[in-house]
């Protein structure tokens, strides 16, 4: 498999793991230290053949991924999740096996300026995504489900909007939870 964009990644061995994967480019960030010399080259290079973030699924690499989407406006993200990257306790990217990162790869979903007929925070408190006993596992499944990660309810929220998730995909999502069934 092919990738035409540059994947952003956070070190040599998330490259490797890629590349293991697919042919694809990567530019490293050489962890949570992003500099302005790296934002330039993925500044560029989403200019010329596009950017996929895909970054560790722990704070570090979602501290990575807002910089650069605030930065870098219009980017592809690419998610897994916390159970898919960890090895012997350690979590990233590069302990994703190539099945992992190929799905990951060709479920990327593009961040976008919001909209009308978005999701509000009166449907998070609605659905049981904030403040309740089982919030932050409803948000786990739903980002699973949903392939946008994990993040906590203000974030999640910025997330189903910002990657155009529809009103429709979200309830059925949510219902899919409510019986149990949390399959891709």
């Amino acid at each position: 498999m092919k990738i035409k964009e540059l994947i952003v990644v956070e070190g040599r061995d998330d490259t490797a793991a890629i590349k293991r994967a697919v042919n694809a480019d990567t530019i490293e960030t050489g962890g949570s230290a992003i500099n302005a010399g790296t934002i330039r080259k993925i500044k560029l290079a989403q200019e010329k053949r596009g950017v996929i973030i895909f970054t560790d699924p722990d704070y570090q690499g979602e501290r990575i991924r807002k910089i650069i989407s605030r930065e870098v406006p219009g980017c592809k993200h690419a998610f897994i999740n916390q159970a898919e990257g960890t090895k012997k306790g350690d979590i990233g990217v590069e302990n994703a096996s190539p099945e992992v990162i190929i799905r990951a790869l060709s479920e990327v979903r593009t961040e976008m300026a919001e909209s009308a007929g978005q999701i509000t925070a009166d449907d998070m408190v609605a659905f049981g995504l904030t403040s309740g006993p089982d919030s932050k596992q409803r948000r786990l499944k739903l980002g699973e489900i949903l392939g946008v990660g994990y993040a906590n309810a203000k974030q999640l929220l910025h997330r189903l909007n910002a990657f155009q998730i529809s009103r429709e995909e979200f309830i059925d999502a949510m219902d899919r939870i409510d019986k149990g069934d949390t399959t891709k």
